[in-house]
Formats: C-alpha cells, sequence, structure tokens
C-alpha cells in the first residue's frame, strides 16, 4: 500500500546526523461505528484515517513527528534529524520484509457488508429488547468494526506488514422499579470479520445485558466485611488486567512506577498462578501479528507459578534494560508514539474444579461479572465494583447482591490465591494509557481468595 515510499531514504535523512535507532509507521485505517438508542439511530460514521509516525532514538530519549501528507515525510525528517545530541549513525539500509509465523484469516471484510445490513441487524436487537422486559427504559447498542493496515520500516532494515481487522458489538440495558434505576451489559467481538457476529453470539449478547439488570433490579444489598471470594472465569479480567498487568508494563517499572519493579525473579505470587501476555492468540481483541514497532508478535511468561520472570517490553524499554524487545509496543494510530501495552493477558487455569471451589465457601461472595475500578501501579492497591454478584451460603450460590465493591492490593492478593479452576474465560476490552486507546482482551479461570474486604451495607 506505500511501497511508493522510498522509505530507505527517509530511514537515512533522519539518521543522518546520527542516532541509535529510527523507524516509520505507516497506516491505513476504516472504521465504521452505528450507535442505536431509545429506538432509533443515534449516529452512522465512516471514515478513513491515513498518515505516517516518523520517530528517532538517540541515547535513550526520542524525537517523533507524524503527518498526514505523505510528499513531507523527507522534510519531516529533516527537522527531526539532530534534534537530539547523538553519535553517528554506522551502517547502511536495506530493507527486507519479515514474514509473519501467523495469519488471522477473516472469512467476512466487515468493510465489504452494506452499512444497511449493519443497521438492519441493529434495529432487530432493538425490537427484540425492548419486548423482553416491561421494565426497560433504555436500550443501547453500539456497533464497530475497523480494518487496519499498518506497515513499519526500521533502520534494523526490517519492513512488518501487519493487516488487523477488529470488530465489536456492545449493548446496555437499563431498567426501572419507579424509583431507581439499574444497567446490564454484555459485549461480543474481536480480531475477525463478521462472522464472529453469529446468531447465537448476538442473542447470548442480547440475553446477558437483560439478564443483569433484570438481576440488578431484584438483588439486596451486598454485606460488607472481610470474607472468602470465588471469581468466576466469566467476571471477565478486570483483575489481571488491573491489578497485575500494568504493573508488569516494563516503562512504569523502569519509572519506580510499579509495586513489581526491580522483583525479577521473587515470589509475587501464589504458586498455583501464572500470568501470560499472548498477542498471537486466533480471534483474540487484542492479537496482532506484529506490534507497532514491526517486532513479531509473541507469548510473553510474566509470571510462572508464582515467581515473577519477565515485564512487557517496547523497544525504548528493552533498551533501557538491555533486553529484546517482546512485541508490545502499541499505539492508537500514527499520531501517537508507541509505548508498552497489554495485548491478551490471561491467568492460566490450574487444576481444580470450578463448582467444587464454590462448594468449598461456607459464607462468601460469588463474583459472577466485575465491573470498571482503579488501581495504584506504584504500591498495588486496587478498588473493583462487581456488576453481578451473589451471596455464597454452605457452599452453594444464593441470592443476587448489588453494590459490592472489591478492596485489595494486587501482589498480596495474588500470594493468598488457594484455588484456581480448570476453565477460562475471556472479555474484550479498550485499555486507556498515556492519553492512547489500545484493544485488549483479559482472561482468567475460577480463582478462590481466601480472605478479601467486600464493599456494601454494614449488617
Amino acid at each position: 500500500m506505500f511501497e511508493h515510499i522510498n522509505s530507505e531514504q527517509i530511514l537515512k535523512t533522519l539518521l543522518k546526523k546520527g542516532g541509535d535507532y529510527a523507524d516509520i509507521f505507516f497506516e491505513h485505517n476504516q472504521q465504521t461505528s452505528i450507535t442505536c438508542e431509545d429506538k432509533k439511530m443515534e449516529s452512522i460514521v465512516s471514515g478513513i484515517n491515513r498518515g505516517a509516525g516518523l520517530r528517532l532514538i538517540s541515547n535513550l530519549h526520542t524525537a517523533y513527528g507524524a503527518t498526514n501528507k505523505f510528499d513531507s515525510l523527507s522534510n519531516l525528517g529533516e527537522s527531526l534529524a539532530g534534534t537530539l545530541q547523538a553519535k553517528d549513525f554506522s551502517g547502511d539500509i536495506h530493507l527486507s520484509t519479515i514474514n509473519p509465523k501467523l495469519s488471522f484469516p477473516v472469512l467476512q471484510t466487515p468493510a465489504l457488508i452494506p452499512t444497511n445490513q449493519k443497521v438492519a441487524m441493529l434495529e432487530n436487537l432493538n425490537k427484540q429488547a425492548w419486548a423482553m422486559d416491561k421494565k426497560i427504559v433504555q436500550v443501547r447498542i453500539r456497533y464497530g468494526d475497523g480494518l487496519r493496515h499498518t506497515e513499519i520500516a526500521t533502520s534494523e532494515g526490517h519492513y512488518a506488514v501487519s493487516p488487523r481487522t477488529l470488530l465489536v458489538l456492545s449493548i446496555t440495558i437499563t431498567m426501572s422499579d419507579g424509583d431507581h434505576f439499574f444497567t446490564g451489559y454484555e459485549s461480543t467481538g474481536g480480531h475477525g470479520g463478521f462472522e464472529l457476529l453469529t446468531e447465537q453470539a448476538l442473542n447470548q449478547t442480547l440475553q446477558k445485558a437483560v439478564f443483569r439488570a433484570q438481576l440488578n433490579l431484584k438483588a439486596k444489598r451486598a454485606k460488607a466485611g472481610t470474607m472468602p471470594v470465588v471469581i468466576s472465569s466469566q467476571a471477565g479480567g478486570t483483575l489481571v488486567h488491573e491489578a497485575v498487568g500494568h504493573g508488569l508494563e516494563a516503562d512504569l517499572a523502569c519509572q519506580g512506577m510499579s509495586v513489581y519493579g526491580d522483583k525479577k525473579g521473587q515470589v509475587v505470587a501464589s504458586p498455583k498462578i501464572t500470568v501470560v501476555d499472548d498477542p498471537t492468540l486466533p480471534q483474540k481483541r487484542g492479537s496482532y501479528l506484529f506490534d507497532d514497532e514491526g517486532v513479531p508478535s509473541q507469548k510473553a511468561v510474566l509470571i510462572e507459578n508464582g515467581v515473577l520472570k519477565n515485564y512487557m517490553f517496547d523497544r525504548l524499554t528493552a533498551m533501557k534494560m538491555d533486553c529484546a524487545s517482546n512485541g508490545h509496543g502499541r499505539r492508537e494510530s500514527f499520531e501517537y508514539r508507541p509505548v508498552v501495552r497489554m495485548a491478551n493477558t490471561l491467568i492460566l487455569p490450574g487444576q481444580d474444579n470450578p463448582d467444587e471451589i464454590i462448594a468449598s465457601v461456607n459464607d462468601g461472595l460469588f463474583v459472577k461479572m466485575m465491573g470498571g475500578g482503579q488501581v495504584n501501579t506504584i504500591n498495588g492497591d486496587f478498588m473493583f465494583e462487581v456488576t453481578e454478584g451473589y451471596r455464597i451460603e454452605n457452599g452453594k450460590i444464593g441470592e443476587p447482591v448489588r453494590g459490592a465493591t472489591l478492596t485489595g492490593n494486587g501482589p498480596e492478593v495474588l500470594k493468598i490465591i488457594d484455588k484456581v479452576g480448570n476453565d477460562l474465560g475471556f472479555s474484550i476490552g479498550t485499555c486507556g494509557k498515556d492519553g492512547q486507546n489500545a484493544p485488549v482482551s483479559d482472561a482468567m479461570p475460577t480463582i478462590r481468595i481466601p480472605e478479601m474486604v467486600v464493599g456494601g451495607v454494614v449488617e
């Protein structure tokens, strides 16, 4: 797509006054977004964003510039060259294309599906939703797809081409009992085409969103206190992403902004816990062939049997820590410089039966779905909302509860997890960091935390 641009010459221009490394990031991103709300189409937006970003690294400092005018790339390179104190660049640049080790087939390219077909799908879901319960007062359905084509040329002589097709559909249901409002949410999608939105997937997404709103409508306020907590594999990856994942991003670890900094080789979790980040998984929202620096995607083992093994790196943090990038340099678009980001972050399954984990708790909380929250990466403290929860009484799932929160410290909670299920559930999302958004997914098995602070009503 960008073959007509003399990337080798632009890289030479960037480095003509010296430097350690340079790259060019080309992007062509075609997106569609449709929102249905209050029984009508709220918005239908389609567009294409094209441009390129140039980067120069010298002595661990970065100069970056971006433009959507491709005929000005040489001038941009001239402007960036010499902005940093640099040693002479030795060697010539001859680019060769890297062949990806993976493929992510797309059966139905979303861009080829007529917009009116997508609109009809949302209208049908909207009609079904309103018919499911008379207490529904609002239905919001969002659809989005994107075909992102990137090409990265580096001063190491590598040229990587990385197409990525993403699709997402989310449903938010709001119900009222006349005095209060209660919501339910569910989403589906991933790395793939329109084939991901099967009739079964659409029906399950709608039913789960409505069910959660109905459940919160009749649920009692959660009991506060310190108690055993079982988090379901269906709960989403909030715990692993927020309480663990961000702290294992090398830029935060380098800056002293992570509780996991300088702890490589140390025990940071229960021996039952292994955490990986794997952008090679098929159809997952965080997957890619190459990261946004042209490094091939690869599984990174972060915590293995409780021991901190590694961090997630981009090129710059790898230079700072004198190691190789493991393919976690990502950016929202060509307008931004890359930073260390998660992709698909997982706690791997263990050996315990999920039903037996629940049966092992006499009085506690079962978390079926987690919502938002906040975490302090410096000390590991966190607080998360529970959007679908139940009492556990005498080893059985009891009445639904609402308004529960989970409060704790990431490393401390990881160390006391004593049961890890043999199941695994994924959730999808969008992660924000340094003013940039990145598509991600998270996964975890059912786990038991023998003692945790639960926020709610004091009895």
